[in-house]
């Protein structure tokens, strides 16, 4: 692919665009120092052959994605402003007529996904929960930029503050490492929090899940009640887990394990009380 346009300056394409509104959750980046590093976070040896960008906003990061792809590889961007689509198509129509790139108008969680190797993008904050596990189960190399309070979360280990549902979930299908941290003035207009990349290296948990869809949600409610032990917490989330006997769970499980809080349970101990709550449970199912 060529160098990055030099015309296409961020600034330069937010005046072009005409766009940045804050209350449609346009913050674009446009630090040239940390667009030209995000792409060179994805994992060393990635499949770069298709790059996928959610929210493609004016382009700056586009530009720096057609640059890290190989000769005959290709970015496709989504974008859900219509005339940020219009921007995009006429700003990059050279690259689209070459075949480097394709612009797909829509809400990333509503759209067909093409099949792409890895994802380097800055999320709309919005909805970047959603897009980001409908992302981590695609078994992809992922460079997201989140809110900084977010991505601490996702990237927090058993028995640190920002531990929950968040970091269990996110780990269950990569390594996850907090890559930069972004100053809220690197964007334009400038959002109220500050940001960080994350990058996402797939991999299989290193635990055996019998019905993942039961333990993503048996994690999820053992976290609600995050205050109390977990002999506790499973007596009072089966309306949320599913378990018709949660008596049944605590009484079967390991008394050392029942005694913790949901912020010092390994995503493993996770892993294993929920194949246990499986077994014992009639109301769950069996393996």
């Amino acid at each position: 692919m060529t160098a990055p346009d030099e015309s296409r300056d961020p600034d330069g394409l937010i005046r072009r665009a005409k766009r940045g509104n804050p209350e449609f959750d346009q913050h674009f980046l446009v630090d040239d120092r940390v667009l030209d590093r995000i792409p060179n976070y994805l994992p060393e040896g990635a499949d770069r052959s298709h790059l996928l960008e959610i929210g493609g906003g004016t382009g700056a990061l586009t530009d720096r994605l057609l640059d890290a792809v190989p000769e005959d590889g290709h970015v496709s961007v989504v974008e859900r402003d219509p005339d940020l689509v219009s921007f995009l198509r006429k700003e990059f129509a050279d690259e689209i007529e070459a075949g480097d790139l394709t612009v797909i108008a829509g809400d990333a969680l509503e759209v067909d996904l093409p099949a792409f190797t890895a994802s380097v993008s800055n999320l709309p904050y919005g909805a970047s929960s959603e897009i980001a596990f409908d992302l981590l189960p695609r078994k992809r190399p992922l460079v997201l930029m989140f809110q900084r309070e977010f991505a601490e979360r996702m990237v927090a280990e058993a028995g640190d503050d920002d531990y929950g549902r968040l970091s269990v979930s996110a780990r269950h299908y990569a390594d996850v490492e907090l890559v930069e941290h972004v100053p809220a003035e690197a964007f334009d207009p400038q959002p109220r929090v500050e940001s960080a990349v994350v990058r996402c290296t797939p991999r299989d948990p290193e635990y055996e899940v019998s019905d993942e869809a039961f333990f993503l949600r048996f994690v999820k409610a053992l976290f609600t009640q995050r205050r109390k032990t977990m002999r506790n917490a499973v007596r009072n989330t089966g309306h949320i887990s599913g378990l018709e006997d949660p008596d049944a769970v605590v009484a079967a499980a390991d008394e050392s394990l029942m005694s913790k809080r949901a912020g010092n349970v390994t995503p493993a101990e996770f892993a294993a009380l929920a194949r246990l709550a499986i077994r014992v449970d009639p109301g769950v199912g069996g393996e």
